[in-house]
């Protein structure tokens, strides 16, 4: 992994305006509990937001969006998340590839720029990364990509598709083992309507995120042209770009300012029904005099406050291309796993102080925490974690023992 950041070196510029009013977050918060309920995209939410311009704000202004760069989007994210975080995760996938667009552009790379030009005329674009039986996406695949004239065909199953009932586009990946020697990632954009490929509605009263509408997408040799290829590069850790870095920086940094936000939300609220909550057993009748409910609320309180400006330097420092050459994977993947490891402390504490109110669905706390869990199965999950971020530090490669063939 020694790709550096796409991102140019950029002078600091004024903090933009949000993009997203309160009345229209209060909207978002309101629809929540009915999108979860029903089982159901969050259609108002996404129109909205389409609406306003927020799914195409990455977009260079020159192209016609707003040319935000990955810390205001992070931003942004956090934003919405706090309010409706399914949402803002649904969204996430179809942002993190226009963001690494984005920058790759602004770098002098113009190979994604029919993607900027797509994504301001309104195209979204989705996530199809996620497989049975590979850790790793990304970077290994059971996806097979078979080279045809004038592009490839992949055969597989992408799992978690997230924004299935609106994606025109999606991402995907597959391993070209023509020679088993040297397999290699083909990374490449499918059309909603390439032959042999089909949604099956999975996405049924799953534990958490059920507005995110994450349906599987069956690919039955579907053929994507060479003009839809992103990359054609090595397998494995070997194949890391400054496109692949892209992936990892916008998804994941967008995953961990989701789950952040979800997590204060989550603390937010836990600390205005703590104050209401009384007790037969406590002299002073309020549980805010309880000593460990005041222990509970500091270790939720110091969780969350060691994780914001993590995710704020490391967002930072991608924008103003700060050379961290390697380590940029270990840097990107622990900001990620701090959040959510944070969120769930955060959403886990909160069933405690709640008590058993908080499994009711009435009181809107067991849907937040039932969504915050989601955030440890996102990749990287705990184990390819731990094992990036300590192979990467010791100087050890990765694809030292091949995960294929």
């Amino acid at each position: 992994m020694t790709a550096t950041t796409p991102a140019a070196h950029a002078p600091s510029r004024p903090k933009p305006d949000p993009l997203l009013p309160n009345e229209r977050l209060e909207a978002f918060r309101g629809r929540a509990a009915a999108y979860d309920r029903e089982n159901r995209f969050c259609s108002e939410d996404f129109e909205d937001l389409r609406a306003i311009g927020y799914l195409t704000a990455p977009v260079p202004q020159e192209l016609g969006g707003m040319g935000l760069r990955l810390s205001e989007m992070c931003a942004e994210q956090r934003r919405l998340a706090y309010y409706a975080a399914p949402t803002a995760l649904a969204v996430n996938m179809h942002l993190y590839w226009v963001g690494l667009a984005a920058d790759l552009w602004r770098a002098g790379d113009r190979s994604l720029e029919w993607l900027l030009k797509e994504a301001a005329e309104g195209k979204i674009f989705a996530a199809g990364h996620a497989e049975s039986g590979n850790d790793i996406p990304v970077l290994l695949s059971t996806t097979t990509a078979e080279k045809v004239d004038g592009g490839y065909r992949f055969t597989g199953s992408k799992s978690f598709g997230s924004l299935s009932p609106v994606w025109n586009y999606l991402g995907i990946h597959g391993m070209d083992l023509s020679d088993p020697t040297q397999p290699r990632i083909v990374h490449a954009f499918m059309p909603r309507d390439a032959d042999g490929s089909r949604v099956e509605e999975v996405w049924d009263d799953v534990l958490g995120m059920r507005a995110t509408r994450s349906d599987n997408t069956i690919l039955d040799g579907v053929f994507v042209p060479d003009r839809l290829v992103a990359r054609v590069i090595p397998a494995g850790f070997a194949g890391v770009d400054s496109f692949v870095l892209g992936i990892f920086a916008w998804a994941l940094m967008g995953f961990g300012n989701v789950y952040y936000a979800l997590g204060r939300r989550i603390l937010d609220e836990t600390l205005e029904r703590v104050k209401k909550k009384s007790s037969l057993g406590i002299s002073r009748g309020s549980m805010i005099h309880h000593a460990g409910i005041q222990g509970a609320v500091a270790e939720m309180v110091m969780a969350l406050d060691t994780v914001e400006p993590l995710l704020d330097r490391v967002a930072q420092e991608w924008d103003e291309g700060a050379e961290h050459g390697a380590m940029w994977g270990p840097k990107i993947f622990t900001a990620k796993h701090a959040a959510v490891e944070a969120a769930w402390k955060v959403a886990d504490t909160a069933l405690d102080v709640a008590g058993g109110f908080g499994i009711v669905p009435a009181s809107g706390l067991e849907r937040l925490v039932r969504d915050c869990r989601l955030g440890r199965i996102h990749p990287a999950n705990v184990f390819l974690t731990r094992e990036i971020v300590g192979k990467l530090t010791l100087g050890v490669n990765p694809d030292d023992q091949p995960r294929w063939g």
